[in-house]
């Protein structure tokens, strides 16, 4: 029941939240033992912010229901690939997993030969379709 894509799912709802919110619609949730215990979309135009990405809230949110900055035995389902901000914010928690929906060829952080923390497990492709086509969709009904 809990899989990778039962929690994708969860962060495609985020990414639909934002998608009304006319924000980029990245979404993603935190899990630790597989409890949800952060779950955020973007809000750079909402908080007129440039690092109200949807990792950065999530990290953010995660670590206060901790009571800790490191996110240890956590996972991070994220349906667009992290940026270069996002990434290192997520090497800096020290998270154990990452799972991405769809990659980013363009800002992604894997692209751009860096890498999480070296604990971090990185897992793409999940509901790559879905997290793609939303953002596609996004972005054609701005053009």
């Amino acid at each position: 029941m809990f899989t990778d894509e039962y929690f994708m799912k969860m962060a495609l709802n985020e990414a639909e939240a934002a998608f009304e919110k006319d924000e980029v619609p990245i979404g993603c949730v935190v899990v630790s033992n597989n409890r949800v215990i952060a779950r955020s979309h973007n809000l750079t135009e909402t908080l007129n912010d440039v690092t109200a990405h949807a990792e950065m809230q999530a990290i953010t949110s995660a670590a206060n229901f901790l009571g800790g900055k490191y996110l240890i035995n956590c996972t991070l389902y994220v349906t667009l690939e992290p940026c270069v901000m996002c990434s290192g914010a997520l090497s800096w928690s020290q998270i154990s997993k990452v799972v991405i929906g769809a990659r980013d060829e363009q800002r992604g952080f894997i692209n751009k030969n860096l890498t999480l923390h070296p604990k971090t497990e990185i897992v793409t492709g999940i509901m790559e379709n879905e997290c793609s086509s939303i953002v596609k969709a996004f972005f054609k009904s701005k053009r």
